[in-house]
């Protein structure tokens, strides 16, 4: 016998099981909301922008192959401003206490498509750190580019600052809350159907009727005390009414 499963049937069960659904939402939430306001570090971050244009003077003619070049030596760029040739320079000179790794993770390089600037980017849990190491490391690279690539096409376009109530760029509170409601959700009403599937009581004539795969002749009703009650009210006005029509015939 095919088993179907009821738009109805399916209500039924997150309605019995609204309570676990609900508790299981609130404490995702809870959860996330502690651990966003309490126990992850605020991260902000700074950026700055580097040019990567060769300095011409008044009677230079305007190259579209040396923009070309430069586009090209910008994914070369992007590496060498996270090399150790520089990060140990920065580290150095801003009296870091961390690798030249430690401060790589920190560092994020990219630019736009067909675009020659070059957009540099520190997180930190201190604001004034993230613009310092920005705008060092900037500074460094543009110093030590012309001898490492014999070249001197990079200048500082932007310098990173700090506002006056810089603001972390993570954790969201908020947004991680709202995904703990949705993954709260989505949990309790998986477990709730888990539940239910494991539940192999015996609920209702249909599950009589798929277990022994027999028709059902009938069904008794169940009675609670209050319709006895009723019942025997009614018996009793009956009985009182009989009583009534034989003494008065």
């Amino acid at each position: 016998m095919e088993e179907t499963i009821s738009l109805k049937e399916l209500f039924e069960t997150l309605k019995k099981r609204l309570w676990l659904i609900v508790s299981i939402t609130v404490i995702a939430a809870l959860v996330s909301g502690i651990i966003s306001y309490f126990y992850l570090t605020p991260i902000y971050q700074a950026s700055t922008q580097i040019l990567v244009n060769q300095t011409k003077n008044e009677q230079s003619v305007y190259s579209s192959n040396e923009v070309q070049t430069n586009l090209q030596l910008i994914n070369t760029y992007n590496v060498i401003i996270t090399s150790p040739a520089i990060l140990d320079i920065v580290i150095i000179q801003l009296g870091l206490d961390m690798s030249a790794d430690q401060l790589k993770s920190k560092i994020t390089v990219g630019s736009e498509k067909d675009s020659q600037v070059v957009n540099l980017s520190v997180q930190d849990p201190d604001p004034k750190v993230a613009a310092e190491i920005a705008n060092k490391t900037a500074e460094v690279f543009k110093s030590q580019i012309p001898n490492i690539m014999k070249v001197d096409n990079v200048s500082i376009l932007a310098k990173a600052d700090v506002t006056q109530n810089p603001s972390p760029i993570k954790p969201r509170p908020l947004l991680n809350v709202a995904i703990a409601i949705v993954v709260g959700l989505m949990a309790g009403v998986g477990l709730s159907f888990l539940l239910e599937y494991l539940n192999n009581t015996i609920k209702n004539e249909q599950d009589i009727e798929r277990i022994l795969e027999l028709p059902i002749l009938g069904v008794i009703a169940t009675i609670d005390d209050e319709q006895i009650e009723e019942l025997k009210l009614r018996r009793g006005a009956r009985k009182s009414t009989v009583r009534g029509e034989t003494l008065g015939s």
